[in-house]
Order: C-alpha cells, then structure tokens, then sequence
C-alpha cells in the first residue's frame, strides 16, 4: 500500500481498479454498489473516472452514477475536460471532437483524491482491458501507472466468458505488479448450468479468484484493508 503518492498528493488506502472485458459489461453498475456498501458499512470511499465518452443525449454520465454514489460531484469523479460527448473510446472521441491528445500519465495526475484521504478510492476504467483509453496506452498502462491493490475484471457468465476473462486477465497481469487480480462475473444466475460451469472452470483449472456478488466483493476490499 502506498498512502501518498510520487507527487505528495494523498491516495486511498486501498485503491480498487475496476476493469472490463468488455463495454457495457456492467462496471459502472458494479463499482457504484460497491461505493454504496462499502459506505454503508461505515468506510470513507470515493470514486474516480479518468475519462469517459458517453452519447451527448444521454440525462446521466458514469460520472453522475458513481458520484451518486459516492457522495461526490460528477465533476470530481471525471474532470469535465475529460468529458467526450461521442460513444467512441475516449481518446477516439477527442480527435473527433478536435480536442487534445492525451496520455496515460497525464490521466493518473488528474486523479486527485479527497484529503483525507478515504479508505477506499474506486477507479473506473472504460471499454475493455485493452480498449484504447489514451493516445499511449489502456487500461493495463493505467495499472501500471496507478499501482492498485486490487484489481477486478468484471465479465459476463454466459457464452464466451472464459475466452475474455483469460484474455483479459492474462494481459491484466503483465502490468499488475504485484496487485490482486480478482474476476466478478456479473449478471450470474447460480440456476443456469453454463454459469455454474463457467465459474467453476475459471475457478478449479485457471486458478482466478470469482466472485459473484457484491457483497462478496465488498467483503474482499474490507479484508485488504484490515490486513493493510
């Protein structure tokens, strides 16, 4: 755990990346009830979203959702220059838009954390693991900038799971530098056999830890702290 950063500003005491292999894959949906158990539960959070693009007639951001949740101004989750009014991957979105190029390292500086610090600090990334979200990098890049101590790959139960969770993981690794890596494979239905199998392989052969719940999840962060 790192309590401060090269720059002196403060960092979270657990800082949770939350990945995709996919978009629409639900991290949004995900990170925001975790913001609001871990809350409920008494633990000081914030959220953060480096850059998001989102259709410019949509009523709500992810930014809106997870500061919603968090207790925060959509514009401290995202800072609005950040904003990219087109459903492109970010740094797709500003060239069309005719706005700036951007790097990695210039989005991990942006993300300035509330002082105090709170307990939990939740990072939302966009699109997919190896989605572009800079002109120089991904989402991998963005683990290796940030130095999380947990990292979850959200994924979908059905067909073609275990195909993105391995891929998906595999690249998530090669940057992780020593943080968990953790799968939560949303929309699980413990009655559909192609689930529970899907789970169970993921499990049992791969060797990933799977979660399947909130709860569960916000079980694992709480014990990261504890044990920091």
């Amino acid at each position: 755990m790192i309590d401060r950063r090269s720059d002196g500003q403060p960092r979270p005491h657990e800082l949770v990346v939350i990945a995709g292999t996919g978009t629409d894959i639900g991290k949004t949906w995900l990170a925001a009830r975790l913001l609001r158990e871990l809350s409920a539960s008494g633990i000081t959070v914030a959220a953060r979203k480096p850059a998001q693009s989102f259709d410019s007639s949509d009523r709500e951001t992810d930014a809106h959702l997870l500061g919603e949740a968090s207790g925060e101004r959509a514009d401290a989750v995202c800072p609005h220059h950040r904003w990219y009014e087109i459903p492109m991957a970010p740094p797709m979105a500003a060239d069309v838009l005719g706005r700036p190029t951007f790097a990695i390292a210039e989005l991990a500086a942006e993300l300035v954390w509330p002082s105090p610090a709170p307990r939990v600090g939740v990072v939302e990334s966009a699109g997919g693991v190896r989605s572009p979200l800079a002109g120089d990098g991904d989402t991998v890049t963005l683990v290796e900038a940030l130095q999380p101590d947990l990292v979850v790959l959200v994924a979908d139960a059905d067909l073609g799971t275990i195909n993105g969770v391995r891929l998906s993981m595999d690249a998530l690794d090669r940057g992780a530098h020593g943080a968990s890596l953790a799968v939560f494979l949303n929309r699980y239905d413990g009655g559909d056999e192609l689930h529970r199998r899907n789970r169970a392989w993921l499990a049992d052969h791969d060797h990933f830890t799977v979660m399947t719940t909130v709860p569960d999840l916000s079980e694992r962060v709480r014990n990261g702290i504890v044990g920091s």
